[in-house]
């Protein structure tokens, strides 16, 4: 089955955003990844959901660089994609990733001890 208009973008947004939040110069921004993008049925707005790995300060630092940057992202948006509305973005902490390795790292644990 062919994927939505919805989902289509979503992909392309989330390939575009994490391209842009890689090319960033600014020194703050590392160590993102871009895990998810939901998008509203209208398609006005995109949540896109980050991972920061680091401390929390890092991610702290990190996490107000990004959102300072929303503007930026949302005009390299327009720029990239071929869509006669860009939805309005904002960003949103994911720490499934690390809740995964604290999982990992906890069955291993029980598989070393028993």
């Amino acid at each position: 089955m062919r994927p939505s208009r919805i989902e289509r973008l979503s992909v392309l947004i989330k390939e575009v955003v994490s391209e842009v939040i890689f090319r960033m110069k600014d020194p703050r921004v590392k160590f993102v990844t871009v895990t998810d993008v939901t998008m509203s049925k209208d398609m006005r707005y995109a949540k896109i959901f980050i991972s920061i790995l680091g401390d929390e300060e890092e991610k702290k630092t990190t996490f107000l660089a990004i959102k300072n940057a929303t503007g930026f992202i949302r005009t390299e948006l327009a720029h990239r994609l071929e869509i006669r509305r860009i939805p309005e973005i904002s960003f949103e902490l994911d720490d499934s990733i690390e809740r995964g390795v604290r999982l990992a790292n906890y069955i291993e644990k029980i598989v070393n001890e028993g």
